[in-house]
C-alpha cells in the first residue's frame, strides 16, 4: 500500500477546529449567541477604517496581536493583549487583528472584548472559521471583522459565511495564498457588498509556513481592484510599504515583526515612517 502523506499543520488545525466548534455548540447553543448579538450595538466599520479615503495618503496597517505560532513558536512571553492594543492605537494603527485560536496560536476569544473596551479601533477576529456558528460567535464576542481562508473552505461554504457576516454587519477579510484559490474567488470580490469586503494575500504558505513578500506582487496582475487588497505576513520595513504602495496596495497586516520587538508601538511607528515623509 502507498504510504499515507502526514497531515500538514493547516490540516491538523482545521481538524481540531471542527472538534472545538462541536464542543462549543454544546456549551453555548446557537440561540444563546443570537440573543447576545441582538443586544449589541452595531460593529465598528472595519472596512472604512482601513480602506477609507482618509487613509489613501499613508499605508493602513492592521496591527496583529498573537502570542505564538506553529512556525515561530513562542513569539512574546510578556504577553498583554490590551497593553499591546493601546500601543498600536497610539502608534497609528488603522485597526487591530487578534488571534483567537488557542492551541496553536495562544489566543483566546475573550481577548476581542478586552481589546475593544480599551481602544477605539475596530478589531478583526483572526481564526480558522469553518462553520456558521463561528460567525455568530465572533459577532457575540465583539468582533468587527472576520477572516475567511479560501484554502480551507469550499466556494459554496465561503459564500455562505460571507453572506452571514455581511448580514451581521461584519467586514470579511477573505484570505488567499495559492493561485488556484484566487481563481476560485476573484469573481466574488466585493460579494455580497463591496463595503464589507477585503481581499487578503497571505505571503505565508500555510502548508510550508515559509514567507515571501514577493508573493503579493506575483498575484496582483490577476486582481482588478487593488484598493481592497491586504498584503499579509513578512512585512518588516518602510521600504516594503513603499514598494506595495507603488504597486497599488495601501493596506497591510503585520504581526510577528511587531510582536517580537521590545516596544511594539515604537516598531509600528518606525514601520510607518512616522517622523519622516513616507515615499
Amino acid at each position: 500500500m502507498p504510504r499515507r502523506t502526514p497531515p500538514t499543520i493547516l490540516e491538523k488545525i482545521i481538524a481540531h477546529k471542527r472538534v472545538e466548534v462541536a464542543k462549543a455548540k454544546e456549551i453555548t447553543p446557537l440561540e444563546t449567541l443570537k440573543e447576545r448579538v441582538s443586544e449589541l450595538p452595531r460593529p465598528r466599520n472595519f472596512f472604512s477604517a482601513v480602506a477609507g479615503d482618509r487613509n489613501r495618503r499613508r499605508t493602513s496597517v492592521i496591527a496583529e496581536i498573537k502570542r505564538k505560532s506553529p512556525s515561530a513558536g513562542e513569539i512574546r512571553e510578556d504577553f498583554d493583549p490590551v497593553a499591546i492594543a493601546r500601543q498600536y492605537e497610539k502608534a497609528g494603527a488603522a485597526a487591530i487583528s487578534c488571534l483567537t485560536e488557542e492551541r496553536h496560536f495562544g489566543g483566546h476569544l475573550g481577548y476581542i472584548q478586552q481589546i475593544r473596551q480599551a481602544v477605539g479601533l475596530p478589531v478583526l477576529r483572526k481564526d480558522f472559521l469553518v462553520d456558521e456558528y463561528q460567525i455568530w460567535e465572533s459577532r457575540a464576542a465583539g468582533a468587527d471583522a472576520i477572516l475567511l481562508i479560501a484554502e480551507v473552505l469550499s466556494e459554496g461554504r465561503l459564500l455562505d459565511l460571507a453572506i452571514l457576516a455581511q448580514k451581521l454587519n461584519l467586514t470579511t477579510l477573505l484570505e488567499i495564498h495559492e493561485v488556484e484559490s484566487l481563481l476560485k474567488v476573484k469573481r466574488h470580490v466585493g460579494f455580497p457588498h463591496p463595503g464589507y469586503f477585503l481581499l487578503g494575500i497571505n505571503n505565508r504558505d500555510l502548508r510550508s509556513m515559509k514567507t515571501d513578500v514577493g508573493h503579493t506582487f506575483r498575484l496582483l496582475d490577476m486582481i482588478e481592484d487593488r484598493s481592497v487588497v491586504v498584503s499579509e505576513s513578512g512585512i518588516r520595513t518602510p521600504m516594503d510599504l513603499s514598494r506595495l504602495r507603488a504597486a497599488g496596495v495601501g493596506i497591510v497586516l503585520v504581526g510577528e515583526h511587531l510582536m517580537r520587538q521590545p516596544d511594539p508601538g515604537k516598531a509600528l511607528q518606525e514601520l510607518l515612517g512616522i517622523g519622516r515623509k513616507e515615499r
